[in-house]
């Protein structure tokens, strides 16, 4: 399926989105029309002509501005033969998925004499990402979107993917793969949405968790090492209440033990006044939140 025909097949599948869309304003009542018009065969693979309240919406999306017969005179003929079959004001709006070539003229008009016919033109890398990031409809076209920083787009796309509902997840993720693939190396692609989807799995979450727990109880038996070594054995007591401390609290006793004074050789057992004082400022703080 080309990238064109895909943009056509989604817009058809969310007719009412795409139309609020390209128009700004909320559209609730719209069907799709068929594409065949009469007279002569016309191509319509990547059109989407859609009919609104007493108007007819022409979409037509393009990733590249050359065509035979050219673009203006194609918008033309197609809005000839709409009004001709439906007599209704027809709005037309070509969508550009890829910027052109510096040079290149985007014409929105065709012109010859007296006749003067215009049309709207959506050029996506100009399109502010919020609205297709959090719209599932418009979420393939994310990617497209305007950006300075590309790949960090992507991984917010990612992201958006990732977070759907099961059900839709599989048919958005590889519309939204496709589409990317204009912009962005499939091997960047793949890779970003692999890790994606793996974050969001159940397994993954339980690994992670586990690690976390690992790395909390690995942090906490190095504390109270160094602890031991600074200020010597430590009571039962003491040592079921580093036990209960959070991983904050234990990176902060990790710090604060760098200024406890160290017990004198041959030095008795006893609780260090040091970690006494710094339990006593913990609990301070516990009883003032």
């Amino acid at each position: 399926m080309s990238f064109d025909n895909l943009c056509k097949l989604l817009s058809e599948k969310h007719p009412a989105t795409f139309a609020s869309w390209v128009l700004g304003t909320p559209q609730t009542s719209v069907k799709v029309l068929k594409t065949e018009l009469s007279i002569e065969p016309i191509r319509a693979d990547y059109v989407t002509f859609l009919q609104l309240q007493g108007r007819i919406l022409h979409l037509e999306f393009q990733t590249k501005l050359e065509s035979t017969p050219p673009l203006p005179l194609r918008m033309l003929d197609y809005w000839v033969r709409l009004y001709r079959l439906y007599r209704l004001p027809i709005t037309q709006v070509v969508v550009l998925l890829l910027p052109p070539a510096s040079e290149t003229v985007i014409e929105t008009a065709f012109t010859v004499e007296t006749t003067h016919h215009e049309y709207r033109v959506i050029s996506m890398w100009e399109e502010n990402p919020e609205l297709f990031l959090n719209d599932p409809a418009l979420l393939p076209l994310a990617s497209l979107t305007a950006t300075t920083q590309p790949q960090a787009l992507l991984q917010q796309v990612v992201g958006k993917v990732s977070q759907l509902e099961p059900r839709q997840r599989p048919e958005i993720s590889a519309y939204t793969q496709i589409l990317a693939g204009l912009k962005y190396n499939q091997d960047l692609i793949r890779q970003l949405f692999r890790e994606g989807m793996m974050r969001e799995s159940v397994i993954y979450q339980e690994i992670l968790a586990e690690g976390e727990q690992r790395g909390e109880q690995r942090e906490r038996a190095l504390i109270l090492r160094l602890l031991t070594r600074r200020v010597g054995e430590l009571p039962q007591e003491v040592l079921d209440r580093i036990e209960t401390l959070s991983l904050e609290q234990l990176e902060n006793l990790g710090e604060a033990l760098l200024d406890f004074q160290a017990i004198p050789q041959g030095g008795t057992a006893k609780p260090n006044a040091d970690l006494e004082t710094w339990f006593s400022t913990l609990d301070v703080g516990v009883k003032m939140t």
